[in-house]
């Protein structure tokens, strides 16, 4: 299996860093992955981490949403149960398993090995600015998403009170659990009237009650499409997207009982200084919103 190209589509870019991880390196060396990896557990004091290391669980989930690592999220106990993260050998760790891996074949693969390296690092220098600022755009999406899994873990361990609030700038935290609060009171259906909405206020109310309904007033020209809605109500139905250039505040109805008047656009929450009230007379504003848009 010296195929150059085979070994080409091996090579990934993880931490700035050409790598290849011990899956593809077992398959090439002609070992099972828990052999090989035996192999360099008997031999860890050769492998520093310059040479080697472990992939964390939010790398091994992005290169799988990039159809990178699909078949090992499928046998690795991503969806429960242990998982299995993949080791990733740097091009010395790579010349180093030379010394840990022995016969004839090793040898071969070694050299295709090498010589793929040494292309690719030619590859790599021409190309260098382009791949840093991808490296770059990939890190900062693993950090993206872990930062907003720790908000939203957050926010289903706390309750802020819901009749009125005043966020300042930053607090966008407060201002979530705040929204998903008001969102998981909802038992028939939430309506939302707010002219600049964008997909972060379906995600919002993916955390809705099941059964419970959305209907969404907003502009013509807003960034979530009916594409969006059809891909929405595939997952959690029912998402009702209506068109209006009558209102100028935003309006969260919670089942026809209760209306807060909210001070942001939604997707703006904790960018600026900015507070929701609950209107009295409840029935009377609700009435008086729903005939104006």
């Amino acid at each position: 299996m010296n195929d150059l190209t085979n070994i080409e589509n091996k090579i990934l870019v993880i931490r700035g860093q050409q790598v290849m991880l011990d899956r593809d390196l077992a398959e090439i060396y002609g070992y099972s992955t828990k052999a090989f990896n035996q192999q360099v557990k008997n031999n860890i004091e050769k492998f520093p981490d310059d040479m080697m290391f472990q992939l964390t669980k939010d790398e091994v989930e992005y290169l799988s949403r990039s159809k990178i690592l699909t078949s090992i999220m499928q046998t690795s106990g991503m969806k429960g149960g242990r998982v299995y993260l993949p080791l990733a050998f740097t091009e010395q760790g790579i010349y180093m398993l030379m010394t840990v891996l022995r016969g004839e074949l090793a040898t071969q693969q070694s050299l295709a090995l090498v010589r793929m390296f040494k292309k690719m690092r030619h590859y790599f220098a021409e190309n260098a600015g382009i791949i840093n600022r991808i490296s770059d755009a990939e890190t900062k999406l693993i950090e993206h998403d872990e930062k907003i899994g720790t908000i939203f873990s957050i926010i289903d361990k706390y309750k802020i009170e819901d009749k009125q609030g005043v966020f300042v700038k930053g607090q966008i935290l407060d201002a979530y659990i705040a929204l998903q609060n008001l969102i998981k009171k909802a038992q028939k259906e939430i309506i939302l009237i707010d002219n600049y909405i964008d997909l972060t206020i379906l995600e919002r109310f993916a955390k809705k009650k099941v059964g419970v309904k959305v209907i969404v007033y907003t502009r013509q020209d807003t960034p979530v499409t009916k594409l969006d809605e059809t891909q929405f109500n595939a997952q959690y139905p029912t998402l009702i997207l209506k068109y209006t250039n009558n209102m100028h505040d935003r309006f969260l109805i919670i089942d026809n009982i209760e209306i807060y008047h909210i001070g942001a656009s939604l997707k703006d929450l904790g960018k600026k200084c900015f507070g929701f009230t609950k209107l009295e007379d409840a029935q009377l504003m609700i009435n008086t919103v729903l005939n104006a848009v």
